[in-house]
């Protein structure tokens, strides 16, 4: 008995250093290895994705294939990009034989940097720390795909379909939901997983817009960016910044020295959704109960890049070094004034009210990018 106990304690040592399933394959979770292990749940996913016999599947990291055969039952070819070699050759073997394996392509590389094919419908269990620069990669890719259902981490889900008002609505959550229209489909427990992840994922349907928005996307998100830098501010003490105003003037004072075409008409799409992929570090929106009359801090910064130097020459007369003119800063104010916005808080601006501001900030020749 003692020796079966010391086989059985070794084993349970050995499997909380690796997680393997069925094929004997060592999941890592630090490549974001969750392999989704219940039936049920995979059937669901299936179900929800609304498939046709004539749909391309494009599937991202399909591990060992439980997600990959039941698309194969249901789709007309489905194209599954893996990064692990291990996994490539455990979903050769799984289909060899089989009715459909002529219908799947492996496409060995990482997705963040390997061309997409055409494909209709994106269904996918994804490695959780790629989440938010693979959901832009998507919303980028051309010609426009009709939906991607998505496996996340439930957090980062939930901040995808978030509402204004919300304690979780985000720079993400605007940018993804100017680019498409985003729903939450189920949530799904850490359980179902193997090896289970520390915390629960959710399934997430997106539907890009197409065509997209006609708008400057950089532009988009720099005023994006700013306003959620503070969101719980009122518009009115966010635009009264030092440092704001003082980027916001070299701007301005840069767009009327150049022939630039604030349409977007010539900008790459990919490279702009890019940049909205990259996410505020931890603190960098606001905490409730800030204070409204602050009028100088660092966070505030934007990342307008260029126009510094060739700005310097031609700025206005300034009172201080680092700070706007006086006349700047009532031409901005002079917006938010006469628009109605003064009052108005990012944490709770819909789609419309962010357009509306972008909208009358460049009426003035005030730009943000």
């Amino acid at each position: 008995m003692s020796g079966l106990r010391a086989a059985g304690g070794v084993a349970k040592r050995s499997a909380k250093k690796v997680a393997k399933g069925f094929s004997g394959i060592e999941f890592h979770k630090s490549k974001g290895q969750h392999i989704l292990k219940n039936p049920l749940v995979v059937q669901s996913i299936v179900d929800k994705s609304g498939l046709k016999s004539t749909d391309v599947v494009l599937e991202i990291g399909p591990g060992t294939g439980n997600l990959t055969m039941k698309l194969l039952e249901k789709a007309k070819r489905v194209v599954a990009v893996e990064l692990d070699p291990r996994m490539v050759l455990e979903l050769q073997r799984r289909v060899a034989g089989t009715p459909h394996s002529a219908s799947l392509q492996i496409i060995h590389g990482d997705v963040m940097k390997v061309d997409l094919p055409y494909f209709d419908v994106c269904v996918a269990n994804i490695p959780y720390q790629i989440s938010s620069p693979l959901t832009f990669k998507l919303l980028s890719h051309r010609p426009a795909f009709r939906a991607a259902v998505i496996m996340y981490q439930h957090e980062f889900a939930m901040r995808l379909v978030a509402r204004p008002g919300d304690p979780l609505y985000s720079r993400l959550t605007v940018n993804t939901q100017l680019l498409s229209r985003v729903h939450h489909l189920l949530k799904v427990g850490k359980n179902n997983f193997r090896p289970p992840p520390k915390v629960d994922s959710s399934v997430v349907r997106i539907e890009p817009r197409n065509p997209p928005p006609p708008i400057n996307f950089l532009e988009w998100d720099g005023l994006v960016r700013l306003c959620f830098g503070r969101k719980n501010k009122t518009l009115s003490a966010l635009f009264r910044q030092s440092t704001t105003l003082h980027q916001l003037e070299e701007n301005y004072l840069l767009s009327n020295a150049l022939v630039k075409g604030a349409d977007g008409t010539t900008q790459d799409l990919a490279s702009a959704l890019a940049t909205m992929a990259i996410e505020a570090p931890a603190g960098k929106e606001a905490e409730e109960g800030e204070e409204e009359g602050e009028e100088e801090d660092e966070d505030e910064e934007m990342d307008l890049e260029g126009g510094a130097q060739q700005a310097k020459a031609a700025q206005p007369r300034r009172k201080k070094r680092g700070r706007a003119s006086e006349e700047f800063k009532q031409k901005v104010l002079g917006v938010l004034q006469g628009g109605g916005f003064s009052d108005w808080r990012a944490a709770k601006l819909s789609q419309d009210e962010f357009l509306a501001l972008l909208a009358a900030f460049n009426r003035a020749g005030i730009h943000f990018v």
